[in-house]
């Protein structure tokens, strides 16, 4: 959530600024601002709404000149969307500005210590602390960057800072702590932003800034300090995306651009691991013998992330023989987790930079498990402090609903659970080279279920005006139904559940009335009569029954059925990845005909780097 740019070079800054948050819109927001800092000191401008309201303001940057700046999109956490809560902010005493990404959890005490010493606030954010506190140790010292480092060892939370300094206005300061921050190389410019989207137009050489490290950035050069103030050398590495990855390329919205492009993004995570008809994980170099040793596995994750671990419970359990269990992370840690040396911990996550994910890795490693981790983005928090990573290559994913990233992590964990199945004995080889054989043909299963996407759009037609819709599904078939009522729900604002239908009778069913609609999720050969025995108990009480099934039992499921989407067969272990599909397409086409805001849904956020 959440977005930070800043420009030091010889071009208008506002203008670059400007484009970079256009690039972090993705992420979630409710207003935008900017700084820049020049001859006639400290200027700015921001506004609720829109980053377009705030370029209407400043005219594309015509109105505010100058060649150091910094941005931001806020998501609002203290304080409500409003112009005075924006960002950036400027202290009481006029000299500094400061841009944050983050909670400050101690603001309140910072506050009253800061009104102490006579220091006015204007607004209702955390974020003003922030800029207060570094002017009062400014006032102290005249030293912008010690004055920083004070700041910063009193401020407790997460945080990343972009700070300008009205008596230094060749330079950005940047500090962070448990949010991410990626600092940008270019020649006679440098850059900062929260996020490598807003860069990679203007430079492809950047690094990660760590917990508690300052940057000072000019035209000139970057220069990194510990939490001590003693430098430290930084050694850029080279970003690889395809900018053309990162725009909509001609689709109207990012989301159905994203999933089309998912049996490709599947293939890229899946070929690089299979050889010989053979998993091979050597990005991940688990020893056999604590893979033979493992006693439980706990899937961590939020949102999307979550749903891929509730499906891969039942693969892990079925093929692996392993006992597991999925933890939504916010409550991770919280629910004092029986772990040992011999427990897994497997959490996932897009952008490896989710705050609940991380502390629940964290947790983890204290009560003495091990973390493997999946993420999409190399070098993030969680890849670097998990035992293992298994990245999905899946590129960048603009759309705040995850898309490609829920296709690739869940063929990341079919890899596992063939990894784990091979090392213990638990499948032959025969049976992991049948499920290897259909993981390659996947994605080409996949495109079949794309290519009917106009089908799936006339069903949309005619069930768009559906106030409360609910999903039903049995075992594997309910993890898939977590997801769809998720995608249903974030982009098109429609009531949605999703229930195990054997539970349908204890207490959902006395919503259903004339006209709800049921999306009975039966692709699991084995359990599709129970499910639609289920579907048919909530017709009998007028509700309309849309199903998801496979070709080979699309007969049986249409007896019960006012609509069936179909989908090609495959092994037992891999039908989330073509249930998904319609799924995903029946909640853009629904939102589409209903008029939201597909990509920015309304107060969610792309990567939620707060608890």
């Amino acid at each position: 959530m959440c977005g930070i740019v800043g420009y030091v070079g010889t071009d208008e800054a506002v203008p670059i600024m400007l484009d970079g948050l256009r690039k972090l819109e993705y992420r979630g927001y409710d207003s935008a601002g900017v700084a820049v800092c020049g001859g006639g000191g400290l200027t700015v401008a921001k506004a609720a709404g829109y980053v377009q309201a705030l370029c209407d303001i400043v005219e594309d940057g015509r109105r505010l000149p100058g060649h150091v700046g910094i941005g931001h999109t806020r998501w609002a956490t203290h304080g409500r969307p409003t112009d005075e809560n924006a960002h950036p902010h400027i202290s009481d005493g006029g000299k500094i500005a400061v841009v944050h990404n983050g909670i400050i959890e101690n603001y309140a005490k910072l506050r009253e210590y800061l009104v102490s010493k006579g220091f006015a606030f204007n607004s209702e954010t955390d974020t003003e602390v922030a800029v207060n506190l570094i002017q009062h140790y400014y006032n102290k010292h005249g030293d912008a960057v010690r004055a920083v480092a004070q700041a910063a060892r009193r401020m407790e939370g997460s945080y990343a800072l972009g700070i300008l300094c009205e008596d230094r206005p060749d330079v950005i300061i940047a500090t962070r702590k448990e949010s991410p921050l990626v600092l940008g190389f270019g020649d006679g410019c440098n850059h900062i932003a929260s996020d490598v989207a807003a860069l990679v137009t203007h430079t492809r050489e950047v690094a990660r800034l760590e917990d508690d490290e300052i940057a000072v950035v000019s035209a000139a050069g970057v220069t990194v300090y510990n939490c001590d103030l003693e430098e430290i050398v930084k050694t850029p590495e080279h970003v690889d995306w395809d900018v053309s990855a990162a725009e909509k390329g001609g689709y109207e919205h990012f989301m159905i651009k994203e999933i089309l492009e998912q049996p490709d993004a599947l293939r890229k995570t899946v070929s690089p691991r299979i050889s010989g008809g053979r998993v091979t994980l050597g990005d991940a170099d688990i020893p056999d013998e604590y893979v033979k040793n493992i006693s439980k596995i706990y899937i961590v994750g939020c949102g999307t992330a979550s749903y891929v671990g509730a499906a891969a419970k039942y693969n892990f359990e079925k093929y692996a023989k392993i006992p597991a269990e999925t933890v939504m992370a916010s409550e991770f840690r919280y629910s004092e987790p029986i772990i040992d040396g011999t427990t897994l911990v497997i959490c996932i996550s897009q952008s490896g930079e989710t705050t609940d994910t991380i502390a629940a890795m964290r947790e983890a490693h204290r009560l003495g498990a091990r973390v493997l981790s999946i993420v999409n983005v190399v070098g993030s928090v969680l890849a670097r402090e998990s035992d293992w990573v298994l990245y999905t290559w899946a590129g960048p994913e603009i759309c705040v609903a995850s898309t490609k990233a829920y296709s690739t992590q869940l063929a990341v964990t079919y890899l596992l659970t063939l990894h784990f199945a091979q090392k213990r004995g638990a499948m032959s080889g025969a049976q992991c080279a049948e499920v290897v054989t259909e993981l390659q043909r996947l994605p080409e299963k996949m495109q079949l279920v794309i290519d009917d996407k106009h089908a799936i759009q006339y069903l949309a037609s005619i069930y768009f005006n559906n106030e409360d819709i609910f999903f039903i599904g049995r075992n594997i078939d309910y993890a898939l139904s977590l997801e769809g009522s998720l995608k249903l729900k974030e982009i098109s604002y429609i009531h949605s559940e999703a229930y195990a239908a054997g539970e349908l009778k204890h207490g959902p069913l006395a919503l259903v009335v004339d006209g709800t609609l049921v999306v009975a999720v039966a692709t699991y050969e084995k359990l599709i009569d129970k499910t639609m025995s289920n579907a048919s108990e909530a017709h009998s009480r007028g509700a309309r029954i849309l199903a998801v099934t496979t070709q080979s039992c699309a007969a049986r499921v249409a007896e019960a059925s006012e609509n069936v989407i179909t989908v090609p067969d495959t092994h037992d272990m891999l039908l989330p990845s073509l249930g998904v599909l319609p799924l995903q397409m029946f909640a853009y086409y629904v939102a589409l005909l209903r008029g939201c805001p597909i990509d920015k849904p309304r107060n969610l956020a792309k990567a939620v780097t707060v608890e």
